[in-house]
């Protein structure tokens, strides 16, 4: 009998050892195991914070708590201390549950009538994560069990970091984390011993805000007692130190209209940590409204500014309107974001397309003249035309012909072309805009248009802005050869600042173009300013226009104002000079003509060239001509030495000549021979320019009704000063004549294909292939 007791015993014993054992074994299982950290299940804030980690803004959670969750070790040893010291001082001894702590907090509720609670921390946290009532016997034994399973599955840091950033901590803040940021403006690891002390006795009245009143103040030095009996080398003036606490929390909004598009693009990070530099956006913020403020007589009342650092495409400020808060000007809008009329900003791209394409060098002479371009026919904004005028000033000046003229001539890839490749948004179809997109007939955001200047400081590789720290820097795409960047870099750093103060020098190199839209809609000016890109708008975000929205009127004055603060403010010191690539040579070219100069070119001035791209010639602007000493008139050869003299003219067109005429400054004509027959040339004389074809036009199809037999054709050319008349021929039929500055008209027989022949009376030939349809 014995035997067979001892035998049950001998068996009961290994059997709870076995139990035992296997329990442990499960338990240590249980607590490797992985497991999603306890602030997962609830939804955070998102802190804002600007490059030297100033927070920008603080957002709700999605239950409308601030909450901000951050590891243990990030907050203040001294916070986590005086938090245990306050909830749960044996919370490292005890396995979730105090029994202790229970008959005492049983015993003054039910016996004593003094309410009084026996939770620890890890029973407050396991009602906090289920939403328990606990106030029922039944919820408090579910809090029990569920604070024993928490116990099991985490760790005692876990447990204890997962209740600093979940406790409530007065109205609708909730963790260390946020409480220090909202109470305190600092972080949580930066708490000092008072801020701490104060903190930790929120928890235990979370229904008021941070106000320190009577009973909070009782209880904060009540919590110092205990602190100093535990912690005798701190003093009552550290622990009651820093009395005068914010009574009313604050939470900080800077930068809305950039917080606003980070917020939109998405990720769920708790931190975003942005690019933005305080100094500047605060200085470009106050400028803006100081600006609108002084203009707000002449309509001006809105505006945008984006400034963004080319070298990492990190956005430094962004200032979407004027008044974020003022609804008159609908100022919530951001307008960097906002699809506008770029004006004339596109035109530096049109000289850099065609720069690689062999069509300019920066001081090629191109015609600003009037031009039609089948029915387009583009005017300047001034409405006068300069004639003949270098690439360089074309584009400074902003003329619109010369623009028109070369976007015409773009092939692979042209302006529409190169947008597309640049990932401008929402174009429409190229049959849509027309030349027009050259003038701002388009749509393009702030943001795209500072991406395109960015990449002429970028050897023309456009790469996308930075928002946050953590966005890639990457390559780019190349949209222009580093030669054709920086050649139109070069150019816009030649146009002069419009009205500078006296003294003001610019240490830094600025690029920079203007632009209009149509009706006066929008005034733009945006360019490099040292390693910056800076934009700057002005107008409605309602389009409706004004006439003071002129961009070197409007704009300019608002650009250069930042530019200056921006050398003044910036920290990284003045930029280093353009230093053009390799693969870039300059020239010495005829100053009138752009050209390599002739012998009697009189003046020539340097320019940058593409060897084997950019396009020259020998100069035959300036020739020169044998007159007589007593008339003036041109002399026929064979010459007579005593009787005669050379001297060199300028043999601009004809319709050049006009033009200068127009504006009042003709030309010194070269002169005749009086009708008489000089057909012998001279030897080595110079041969003249060829007719240059105004119209038809090459490369389009000409329609004609014949039921409005008016419709014709003009027969336009300009011609060498030399020459009086041109001659036009179709397939070898003489049509008439024309002088250099009148306009032939012409009505072809039938549809087909003609073959149009222009000679002056020199006897210089130019052609051109006419395609001509009639209609009903």
């Amino acid at each position: 009998m014995k035997t067979a007791l001892g035998g049950w015993c001998g068996w009961l014993s290994r059997a709870a050892a076995l139990t035992l054992l296997a329990a442990l074994l499960g338990l240590a299982v249980l607590r490797l195991l992985p497991a999603p950290p306890l602030e997962a299940s609830f939804p955070s804030s998102r802190l804002i914070r600007a490059a030297d980690g100033t927070v920008l803004r603080l957002t709700l959670a999605g239950d409308g708590q601030y909450r901000i969750p951050v590891p243990l070790e990030q907050m203040a040893p001294t916070a986590v201390a005086a938090i245990l010291l306050k909830e749960d001082r044996s919370f490292f001894w005890h396995p979730g549950v105090n029994p202790l702590a229970l008959a005492r907090a049983a015993w003054a509720t039910y016996v004593s009538g003094a309410r009084q609670g026996g939770s620890t921390l890890t029973m407050q946290l396991a009602r906090r994560l289920h939403g328990l009532n606990t106030r029922t016997l039944t919820g408090k034994l579910v809090q029990i069990v569920l604070a024993l399973q928490l116990e099991v599955h985490y760790s005692k840091n876990e447990l204890l970091g997962a209740y600093c950033n979940l406790a409530p901590m007065g109205g609708n803040i909730e963790g260390l984390a946020a409480a220090a940021r909202i109470y305190f403006s600092k972080e949580a690891r930066q708490l000092t011993l008072a801020e701490s002390l104060a903190l930790a006795v929120m928890p235990q009245n979370p229904a008021r805000r941070f106000d320190f009143d009577a009973e909070q103040q009782r209880a904060r030095q009540r919590l110092a007692a205990d602190w100093l009996a535990e912690h005798p080398e701190d003093t009552p003036a550290t622990t009651l130190a820093d009395q005068n606490f914010a009574s009313q929390p604050s939470l900080p909004f800077l930068a809305p209209h950039l917080t606003d598009h980070l917020l939109r693009l998405g990720g769920d990070a708790p931190v975003i940590q942005a690019t933005v530099d305080p100094r500047l956006q605060n200085a470009i913020e106050r400028i803006l409204r100081q600006y609108v403020t002084e203009r707000r007589d002449r309509g001006l009342a809105n505006g945008a500014v984006l400034l963004v650092d080319r070298r990492d495409m990190a956005v430094k400020a962004l200032v979407g309107s004027a008044g974020y808060f003022n609804r008159a000007i609908d100022g919530q809008v951001n307008g960097t974001l906002a699809k506008r009329s770029p004006g004339s900003t596109l035109k530096p791209f049109i000289y850099g397309l065609a720069i690689d394409q062999g069509l300019i060098h920066p001081l090629t002479v191109l015609n600003d003249a009037p031009t039609a371009f089948g029915p387009f026919q583009p005017e300047n904004f001034d409405g006068r035309f300069a004639g003949p005028i270098p690439a360089r000033d074309a584009l400074t000046r902003s003329r619109n012909i010369p623009a028109v003229w070369l976007a015409n001539r773009l092939r692979n890839p042209n302006l529409y072309d190169f947008l597309r490749s640049a990932g401008i948004a929402r174009l429409r179809p190229e049959s849509h805009y027309g030349l027009a997109l050259v003038l701002g007939g388009g749509e393009l955001t702030m943001e795209e248009l500072a991406g395109l200047y960015a990449m002429l400081a970028n050897n023309g590789l456009h790469r996308p802005l930075r928002y946050r720290q953590s966005d890639p820097i990457v390559n780019g795409t190349p949209l222009l050869s580093p030669q054709a960047a920086f050649m139109v870099r070069d150019m816009l750093n030649t146009n002069a600042r419009p009205a500078a103060p006296r003294g003001n020098r610019h240490q830094w190199e600025i690029a920079w173009k203007t632009g209009t839209s149509w009706g006066f809609r929008d005034a733009w000016s945006v360019g490099l300013v040292g390693d910056y890109v800076l934009a700057v708008w002005l107008g409605n975000f309602d389009g409706h226009g004004n006439p003071a929205l002129v961009g070197v009127k409007a704009a300019t004055p608002l650009f250069f104002r930042i530019a200056d603060a921006l050398e003044l403010i910036a920290a990284d010191g003045a930029p280093a000079p353009i230093q053009p690539p390799p693969g870039l040579i300059q020239v010495e070219v005829c100053a009138a003509s752009g050209d390599l100069p002739n012998r009697w070119c009189p003046h020539t001035v340097p320019t940058w060239f593409i060897p084997g791209k950019s396009p020259i010639r020998v100069s035959t602007l300036h020739r020169p001509v044998v007159v007589m000493n007593d008339s003036g008139l041109a002399a026929c050869p064979p010459y007579d030495p005593a009787r005669t003299r050379t001297e060199v003219f300028e043999f601009w067109p004809s319709d050049t000549q006009r033009l200068f005429r127009e504006a009042g400054l003709p030309r010194r004509l070269p002169p005749d021979s009086a009708g008489r027959d000089c057909s012998a040339a001279a030897e080595g004389a110079v041969v003249g320019e060829p007719p240059r074809l105004l119209s038809p036009l090459a490369n389009t199809v000409y329609t004609l009704r014949l039921s409005r037999p008016e419709e014709t054709i003009a027969l336009a050319a300009a011609i060498e000063s030399d020459s009086e008349r041109v001659y036009w021929f179709a397939d070898n039929r003489y049509l008439g004549n024309s002088s250099g500055d009148a306009v032939l008209p012409w009505r072809p027989g039938a549809s087909g294909r003609y073959e149009l022949t222009a000679v002056d009376s020199q006897g210089r030939t130019a052609g051109r292939i006419l395609e001509v349809e009639f209609l009903p």
